[in-house]
């Protein structure tokens, strides 16, 4: 099978290689996946650059990547044969494993293999795995939102755009903050009310928009940056589901005024979630995409060999949209 991979940190144009390795069998509970799309996401290229304290990767070689889509074409001895020729989704690709979806194939365990919807495209599969994921987590983790308001707090990313529009799906009024340019995009995507996110009248705004009540939940981008309009905001009892701090990686936490909220702050590492969370959060992300509530847009696809370029583009930040490398191509 054709890959990309790398066998030590570095810059993605000096350490990513195109290869090509043989298809292992599946085992009694896998699949092998036929992709078709592979998402490249921050964590990957972060994976690659190599972080604080390492000084190698943790398999000799890595194919990366943990998001992508195909068809099932094998199957091992403990998989229903139905599943041969099924379009899917992955998650957890390349997570604690050397060998992800920068690739032709994939071999994983068939729970990591979700069915896909009948009218979704690949492209749009292969954004489910850790953005989609996210974004479920974030506005469902705590169960039910109808009749609630949700803020999501950077709207015009990727994860935040779905955020927006399961939130939508889901029966809550959602406002949300983003840049001016993304403002006419959330506002389409579903949103009911949209706001710059610089705006020093940011919290007074939110809370007009609010008929002048506290938010239920926000879904947070940038924690350590909003968090003192995130507790200005959230009502008691309410809830912070925060997924990124990139920008202020050890915030202070108002811990007082917290307490007499009672506000719950949501930690979420998707990686990680549990099973049994996963399996309700994956049922919500597909009944979503079947009732055409879910789209996202797709900023670039570069081909295969040109998977370097994707990892530039995704360190760049400037992409309106998931970056998507086309594996068979």
């Amino acid at each position: 099978m054709r890959t990309v991979s790398y066998s030590a940190f570095g810059k993605a144009s000096d350490v990513l290689e195109l290869t090509d390795i043989e298809i292992s069998k599946p085992t009694e509970n896998e699949v092998v996946v036929e992709l078709r799309f592979s998402g490249v996401n921050p964590s990957d290229v972060k994976a690659r650059a190599g972080r604080p304290g390492m000084t190698k990767p943790a398999f000799d070689t890595i194919v990366p990547h943990s998001d992508g889509a195909g068809i099932i074409t094998s199957v091992g001895s403990n998989v229903s044969k139905d599943r041969i020729g099924q379009r899917v989704w992955i998650w957890n690709g390349q997570w604690q494993r050397p060998f992800g979806t920068a690739s032709s194939h994939i071999v994983l365990d068939q729970s990591q293999a979700v069915p896909l919807p009948d009218g979704i495209s690949f492209e749009i599969g292969a954004v489910m795995g850790i953005p989609g994921l996210t974004a479920a987590h974030a506005v469902f983790g705590s169960g039910d939102i109808s009749g609630s308001t949700v803020l999501v707090q950077g709207g015009g990313g990727t994860v935040g755009l779905l955020a927006v529009q399961l939130a939508k799906w889901g029966g809550a009024q959602v406002i949300t903050t983003c840049s001016e340019q993304d403002m006419a995009q959330c506002l389409s995507m579903g949103a009911d009310h949209a706001f710059d996110y610089k705006d020093p009248e940011l919290v007074s705004k939110v809370l007009k928009a609010n008929k002048s009540k506290l938010i239920d939940r926000v879904v947070e981008v940038e924690f350590g940056l909003n968090i003192a309009a995130d507790i200005a905001l959230i009502k008691s009892n309410g809830i912070i589901a925060a997924y990124g701090s990139a920008k202020s990686l050890n915030p202070q936490v108002p811990f007082f005024e917290m307490l007499f909220k009672a506000v719950t702050l949501d930690i979420i590492l998707i990686y990680l979630l549990p099973l049994e969370e996963r399996l309700s959060i994956i049922a919500r992300l597909n009944q979503a995409l079947s009732d055409n509530a879910l789209t996202c847009p797709i900023a670039k696809v570069f081909p295969i060999n040109m998977t370097a370029h994707a990892h530039e583009l995704v360190e760049s930040g400037a992409r309106d949209g998931a970056v998507l490398i086309d594996v068979c191509n």
